[in-house]
């Protein structure tokens, strides 16, 4: 029977469904927008005039209510651009004050300012690139392994270490995965008491956030949560460094940052390559699973749902397979 011990996180953005994807930009609707309102106006006026059809074959009402439907549907697109904007805005500026508590604590903690610049404000408002796709609308544009962009969903995993099974799913519209530590705690908040209790949950810088190292040790898991860019190739010096005694702070953070310095958080924390991140490769290399075919968020968490029991089918027949 599987009993939980330790659990790695890892995402993935897995390409939405569309051969051709067609979107609007925040700059393209603004210009479009005043394209058709001057042919509107250039139109009626034409209409007043009494040349109902300046062209052969081009009938001036028409024309005008082919542009006025439009219209409306640039103002949604739009709405819709600023309502995404301002809750990027509100993440954004809550990381913003973050940062700057942080930074007046440190500087009343050494009595001095501290040098460098200081974290720069948000702005408020749609982006020129902010786009919303006209295929799957709920998918959003993310960035991806390799450099550049895609029309996407992030498909989150939570996999236990000792069987590589996947215990947590789900998928999210965020481009990054610092807000998909709490769902995942959520999930594992609902699995059977019968399994046991998570010990250690491990993550990438990517899921770092002195608010997710607390939500972890509200609920009882010790995080371990890179802090930061690890160095692939680290002297022997760096490598059995001692990291001194722990340090006596009400920190969250900097007790998770020595815990990771420990040659048990090391270990530890090392076994992410060969339990969370196999499990990627194999359903994307092995199983063949690269992109969404269903579109909207509900269908495409019920696929990623498939995906998983199909990976811990395989998963599970290994096992047996190797336990007799």
């Amino acid at each position: 029977m599987l009993q939980l011990g330790d659990l790695s996180l890892d995402g993935s953005k897995v390409h939405a469904n569309a051969s051709k994807h067609q979107a609007m930009s925040w700059d393209y609707a603004n210009r479009l927008e005043d394209q058709l309102r001057a042919e509107v106006d250039a139109l009626l006026q034409q209409a007043e005039a009494g040349n109902t059809e300046p062209v052969p074959g081009l009938k001036v009402a028409d024309e005008v209510a082919l542009r006025q439907a439009r219209l409306p549907q640039i103002s949604d697109v739009k709405a819709e651009l600023e309502a995404r904007a301002q809750a990027r805005y509100e993440q954004e500026r809550a990381a913003y004050e973050a940062k700057l508590a942080q930074r007046r604590a440190q500087e009343q903690a050494r009595g001095r300012k501290l040098g460098g610049r200081p974290p720069k404000p948000p702005e408020p408002g749609p982006q020129g690139k902010d786009q919303v796709n006209f295929t799957d609308p709920e998918s959003r544009i993310m960035p991806v392994s390799g450099g550049g962009f895609e029309q996407a969903y992030n498909a989150q995993v939570g996999v236990d270490h000792g069987s590589r099974l996947i215990v947590e799913n789900h998928v999210s519209q965020h481009p990054n995965d610092k807000q998909e530590l709490q769902p995942a705690l959520d999930n594992l908040n609902q699995l059977p008491e019968e399994l046991g209790q998570v010990d250690h949950l491990l993550g990438d810088n990517g899921y770092f956030s002195e608010a997710n190292v607390k939500a972890c040790e509200q609920a009882t898991l010790t995080p371990l949560l890179a802090t930061g860019r690890a160095v692939h190739h680290p002297t022997p010096a760096e490598r059995f460094a001692d990291p001194g005694e722990a340090p006596d702070t009400t920190d969250v953070v900097a007790r998770m940052e020595h815990r990771l310095q420990t040659p048990e958080g090391k270990a530890l924390y090392a076994k992410r390559k060969s339990t969370v991140e196999p499990v990627f490769g194999i359903i994307k290399h092995v199983m063949g699973f690269r992109q969404f075919l269903l579109r909207g968020l509900q269908a495409v968490q019920g696929e990623w749902n498939l995906v998983c029991i199909a990976y811990n089918l395989k998963r599970l027949h290994v096992l047996h397979v190797v336990t007799g």
